[in-house]
């Protein structure tokens, strides 16, 4: 995979985050449904913090039990409700990624199914065979 971290014209990222990602011809993709902070017994955390962590723990998971990791990622997205919690979910999120950093987006969100969720992410990652 190759980063695009840096391009003529065009603003830096904000945060930990890639403009791009190029994923090679040949790579296997696998595409993760959004992930809430709710763990395996159904509690979900009060917190930001705690919820992502969950999320993060979710997503790992999933790319494990596809024979893939956490380094595989090319893209998140991510919908957040309060604005309040943008630096908690970016903390933890910078703690869970690889270098380079994926591609990613982070939008605020009027709310999800449940008032509980703080969060939401979903995410796509690519490994070369």
């Amino acid at each position: 995979m190759r980063a695009i971290a840096e391009a003529e014209g065009v603003h830096p990222p904000f945060a930990r985050y890639s403009h791009a990602i190029e994923v090679p011809a040949g790579a296997r993709t696998l595409f993760v449904s959004g992930q809430l902070g709710i763990g395996p017994d159904g509690a979900v955390p009060p917190d930001a913090a705690g919820q992502a962590e969950l999320i993060f723990q979710a997503i790992a998971g999933i790319l494990g039990a596809a024979g893939m990791a956490m380094a595989d990622l090319v893209r998140l997205n991510a919908y957040v409700v309060d604005r309040a919690d943008l630096p908690a979910y970016m903390a933890v999120r910078d703690r869970h990624v690889s270098a380079p950093p994926p591609a990613s987006t982070l939008l605020l969100v009027a709310g999800f199914t449940r008032p509980e969720y703080k969060l939401e992410v979903e995410a796509v990652a690519a490994r070369m065979e």
